[in-house]
């Protein structure tokens, strides 16, 4: 199950598309985030799986429930492999999503929550989210009440990812961002971890230390390497 998703924060199809064709025969897991969708739209989406590549299409969905189903009705068909909802949009909206999300026949792509963002520190979230619980104790927190409402896993960072196994179990998916090289630069991730040290993760989310590397074919096959040795 472990396996290197590449974020591919673009700004539009034609220079996404460039870039997967540098990993020629390869078809690396991608995510797709709101800069790339919203200007492109489905059709990019489209594009890039037909290339072959799995898709996590993230988009942090968050809004009343039945907003939410909607637009997972919506996604449901254009055939990603996984999409999200933010957790602290409460457990009903999250049951409306993966409403919405299942089809009526065919299977459904895996539904996670976000728990709190890698670029939120500790004390940002209590100064102006006002949550006064501890990031471990918030992001558990949120993970359970995803379990809770069927989810099959959580979008956490790398640091959480052991508590989020404890308190949910080695099956429930723990997607996480924040991964940078020791050589690497943190830009705006304030929780941040090594492939190699992610042992938790069953994906890795890595952008910049890829697309914006001089060789970024080598920059991933290093990234699997190296979280390949957690398995």
């Amino acid at each position: 199950m472990k396996d290197v998703i590449i974020a591919l924060d673009f700004p539009g199809r034609e220079e996404t598309l460039r870039f997967l064709k540098l990993f020629g025969e390869e078809r690396p897991w991608v995510k797709i985030g709101m800069e790339l969708f919203y200007r492109e739209g489905p059709d990019a989406v489209r594009a890039i799986r037909d290339m072959g590549c799995p898709v996590f299409l993230d988009l942090k969905l968050h809004d009343i429930p039945n907003t939410v189903k909607r637009a997972m009705r919506s996604l449901a068909n254009l055939g990603v492999n996984m999409t999200n909802v933010h957790a602290s949009g409460t457990r009903a909206m999250m049951e409306a999503a993966l409403e919405g999300l299942t089809p009526d026949s065919g299977e459904r792509a895996k539904l996670l929550a976000v728990t709190q963002l890698t670029s939120t520190s500790e004390e940002v979230m209590r100064r102006e989210l006002l949550i006064h619980a501890t990031m471990p104790e918030t992001v558990a927190s949120y993970a359970m009440n995803a379990q809770a409402a069927g989810l099959d896993g959580v979008v956490c960072s790398p640091l959480e990812a052991k508590l989020v196994k404890e308190h949910c179990g080695k099956d429930f998916l723990t997607v996480t961002p924040g991964i940078r090289f020791a050589d690497s630069k943190a830009d705006d991730q304030a929780r941040i971890m090594t492939p190699d040290k992610a042992f938790d993760s069953d994906y890795i989310v890595v952008g910049r230390p890829i697309t914006a590397a001089a060789d970024p074919l080598a920059a991933y096959r290093r990234c699997a390497s190296d979280f390949a040795k957690t398995k």
